[in-house]
């Protein structure tokens, strides 16, 4: 039996690919009632022959971990979709996104229970990131949670865990 191949679906997912550093500017919710900025840090490789990115994230502020998570993306061929299985501190994982890419932005949208989420990854600057996360209660009036400029510092398919990304000096709280 032959070993499926990555497919031109599969092989979009590999822009997510490498360490990115930024700035994220986190507007007032109910978990973070003033907002601030901080240091988001990512580091994604390819895995399982090309087939999924797994994605390792973690926010600082004020020199402590405030948020980290796990992700796990994949392209469905069959309904021609991305989908992230996303696991964080929160605990509830996984929560479940599914979302297509428009030229270089690929938004992904997870319906609940509980809160609706919306993510945004624009690719369109090479070897930059800006995401964003809304978030609903009903699916259809969306809030701003986060906003980010990440640059990428690695690209290469094999990035080092999260713990062991080098600290830009200009984003150092």
């Amino acid at each position: 039996m032959e070993m499926p191949k990555p497919s031109p679906g599969h092989q979009r997912l590999q822009a997510l690919v490498g360490r990115w550093e930024g700035e994220e500017t986190m507007h007032p919710s109910q978990w973070d009632p003033a907002g601030g900025v901080a240091v988001g840090r990512t580091s994604s490789r390819l895995a399982l022959n090309g087939l999924v990115v797994i994605t390792n994230y973690e926010q600082e502020r004020d020199g402590a971990i405030t948020f980290a998570g796990h992700g796990v993306w994949h392209f469905d061929a069959d309904k021609e979709v991305y989908i992230l299985h996303w696991f964080d501190f929160f605990g509830q994982g996984p929560e479940v996104f599914t979302g297509v890419f428009e030229d270089e932005v690929l938004t992904a949208s997870h319906a609940g229970p509980g809160t609706h989420m919306r993510l945004t990854y624009d690719l369109s600057e090479a070897g930059h990131l800006r995401s964003s996360m809304e978030m609903s209660k009903d699916g259809s009036s969306w809030t701003r949670m986060f906003d980010g400029h990440y640059e990428r510092l690695e690209s290469t398919g094999q990035a080092a865990p999260v713990a062991h990304v080098a600290r830009s000096s200009a984003l150092r709280p």
